[in-house]
């Protein structure tokens, strides 16, 4: 089994229930797993030594809500100015011509950008399986993550409600519920492997409640509670979506969960902006966990999600960047940062500080991922999942005080070091797998190719922008 030794640290910052700080300590790695942390450790070689002089060491942040398809889709002018619903309905034209080698080259570039901001383990929902493409598209990101090593939580996501039925996406990228149900067996038998230290855990995810029928998110829950996986869906994202559901369904949103078997400790949701107070009580009685995105939200318009609420009534809270057609890039240190502003500007001083802000998106979205056990903190037993930056860049002079809170206010987003599983994936900012210029003309050429593949069949210039909020002139959802 091999072994890493990282000394002499400036600091590590170990985002454990104490927020133990260790400076100039050290770490030893066997295989996967930290054997010891600490200012002396009797261990002075292992395979891979690295002298982390200067560096500050911080656990890898975990994205528990992510689109990686959506890379190639975040400038399109026309959807620079719209909220949800019109967000949508334009990128479905797009997204409906994507191919497997586009969805394994956004996932690339997703996944790259979001190790080279120190994240370490991603969820991803993948909801789009268009007419005569192969049914089999999430198995190009799962193939991407393995390339690039980065920890992955995909959820095989669905859309069963076309426009014909009442939903809002086309019928084009919409299936049978039972291709749906026959495919997410398939992905969890073939990829889900649920031990500690896995590489790969697979989740049953619904896309939202205006694209699949109570009947799938009922055969969805059995399904996945039959083979003991985690279950993800959109919720309460929107008033468009409390809207939808109240008109076409009589419910609340939350109330659609509970009576399809969507809610439990097993479950979390991508926004979760519009609960009430009694939801919050009951999303956290029952151990509900939430991706917050808030880069996405505010791009879009969608509103402010209510971390202190929900925190103060025990919802578990974690930390999404969610698809980069709704936040413009796949940068975890960057929705940090806006996340500690967003809150700021909301709450004022009651605010989370910036070390909270630090532990939202390390153990709590752990905890929203069901794998506390293993990710989240840096201590003994623990996965070695973690990032490093160098505290002799320019732009953290004059603000080396507090470590725990400097890459969250301070500098810009950049990190000198990013480990997986005891396995360095970024050094000196850059992905040590791949050939990162290469890799970036092959997808911009994918993507030139997707949007010029839309323009032709729909009619539209994408490259303008678009009337704003068309849905909401026309008081309807079709």
């Amino acid at each position: 089994m091999r072994t890493l030794l990282i000394k002499n640290a400036r600091n590590i910052i170990s985002m454990d229930e104490k927020r133990r700080e260790y400076p100039g300590g050290s770490i030893y790695v066997e295989g996967q797993e930290i054997k010891a942390i600490g200012s002396s450790i009797p261990f002075e070689t292992a395979d891979t030594v690295i002298d982390a002089k200067d560096k500050i060491v911080y656990p890898g942040l975990i994205n528990t809500h992510h689109h990686l398809y959506q890379t190639f889709t975040r400038n399109i002018p026309r959807t620079q100015d719209c909220e949800l619903f019109d967000w949508l309905l334009t990128l479905y034209d797009i997204w409906r011509h994507i191919k497997p080698e586009d969805v394994y080259l956004s996932a690339m570039t997703g996944l790259g950008e979001l190790l080279k901001s120190g994240c370490t383990t991603v969820a991803d929902h993948f909801y789009v399986f268009p007419d005569g493409i192969s049914g089999e598209l999430i198995d190009e990101e799962i193939r991407a993550a393995r390339d690039l090593g980065v920890r992955f939580f995909p959820t095989r996501g669905s859309m069963s409600l076309g426009r014909s039925q009442g939903g809002l996406p086309p019928d084009e990228v919409v299936q049978t519920e039972e291709i749906i149900l026959q495919d997410t067996r398939r992905v969890i038998e073939t990829y889900h492997d649920s031990s500690k230290f896995s590489f790969l855990r697979v989740g049953v995810a619904p896309c939202s409640p205006f694209s699949v029928s109570k009947s799938l998110l009922k055969e969805s829950a059995y399904l996945a509670r039959s083979y003991g996986v985690r279950m993800h869906t959109h919720l309460a994202e929107t008033k468009d979506e409390e809207r939808f559901c109240r008109e076409k369904l009589g419910l609340r949103p939350l109330e659609l969960m509970e009576e399809t078997g969507w809610v439990g400790s097993d479950v979390w949701y991508a926004h979760g902006i519009w609960f009430n107070q009694h939801e919050m009580q009951t999303m956290g009685s029952c151990g509900c966990g939430v991706a917050h995105c808030p880069s996405s939200n505010m791009k879009l318009s969608s509103g402010a999600f209510p971390i202190l609420d929900m925190q103060k009534k025990g919802v578990n809270v974690g930390l999404g960047v969610d698809g980069s057609a709704s936040n413009d890039a796949s940068n975890m240190l960057l929705e940090l940062k806006v996340m500690n502003l967003l809150h700021k500007h909301q709450q004022g001083t009651n605010a989370l500080s910036a070390e909270e802000c630090l532990s939202v998106a390390t153990n709590g979205s752990a905890k929203v991922l069901g794998w506390e056990d293993a990710i989240g903190s840096l201590e003994v037993g623990k996965a070695a999942d973690l990032f490093m930056i160098d505290s002799n860049r320019l732009e953290y002079a004059g603000a080396l005080f507090d470590d725990a809170a400097l890459p969250v206010l301070t500098g810009t987003p950049q990190v000198d070091t990013t480990i997986v599983g005891g396995k360095v994936v970024v050094e000196n900012g850059r992905l040590i797998r791949i050939d990162e210029q290469k890799l970036a003309a092959r997808a911009q050429q994918a993507a030139l190719r997707m949007v010029e593949t839309a323009m032709k069949h729909t009619n539209i210039n994408y490259r303008k922008r678009g009337v704003k909020n068309t849905m909401q002139k026309k008081g309807a959802f079709m």
